[in-house]
């Protein structure tokens, strides 16, 4: 089991990563908000989770091991799988998501692509019980020089981000100008994801 690796970032999208351990390029997915802090030539540390199927090694990368740990969780619940998993840490964070399933806030839980009432009422009652030994630490976003820079590097790992997790790219641009306003008041990525699925759900 790979569970960490440090090395120089080789390459970084909106939801992927390819890090150089020692000659060695290793590619995987991750959330915004990791992405986001990733930046070519530079080094960097990743907790990772390898989850093996038979006919695939795919490595997932978070900037804390408490967003690593969530991922691992909310697998524990029937029907949620990797790509459901990253999709609840890339809208929620650990601490939110701790605090969504302890209180039952299914509408929080709801905000997640592909998780309607029915599942969030599964993740809730699966997941209650193990909720609690989660971590609050966060990690935000590093910070970027100027800018225009800035409101170009959110508005991609934002719009990829989405795409990503199921919207089209009209959708996505429409979410990203209802959140520009958070943007300019210094809010990351992580934040800013959230807020942008926010406003799609309610459509």
């Amino acid at each position: 089991m790979i569970s960490q690796l440090t090395g120089t970032v080789a390459a970084a999208g909106a939801a992927w990563f390819v890090i150089d351990v020692g000659g060695v390029g290793f590619r995987g997915h991750c959330t915004p908000a990791t992405a986001a802090a990733l930046r070519p030539g530079e080094p960097s540390t990743l907790h990772t989770s390898l989850v093996v199927r038979e006919d695939s090694l795919t490595l997932f990368g978070f900037g804390s091991d408490s967003e690593r740990e969530a991922f691992e969780l909310v697998q524990g619940a029937s029907g949620v799988g990797p790509k459901v998993a990253l999709a609840i840490c890339s809208v929620l964070s650990p601490s939110d998501l701790k605090r969504a399933i302890l209180s039952e806030d299914l509408r929080a839980l709801c905000q997640v692509p592909g998780i309607g009432n029915k599942s969030a009422q599964k993740l809730v009652l699966e997941l209650r019980d193990k909720a609690g030994l989660l971590a609050l630490e966060d990690t935000g976003p590093a910070p970027v020089s100027t800018a225009a820079a800035a409101d170009e590097l959110w508005r991609e790992q934002v719009t990829e981000g989405l795409q990503g997790l199921g919207w089209s790219a009209k959708e996505a641009a429409a979410a990203c100008e209802a959140v520009a306003p958070l943007a300019a008041e210094g809010a990351g990525v992580a934040q800013l994801m959230r807020a942008a699925l926010g406003t799609l759900a309610k459509r």
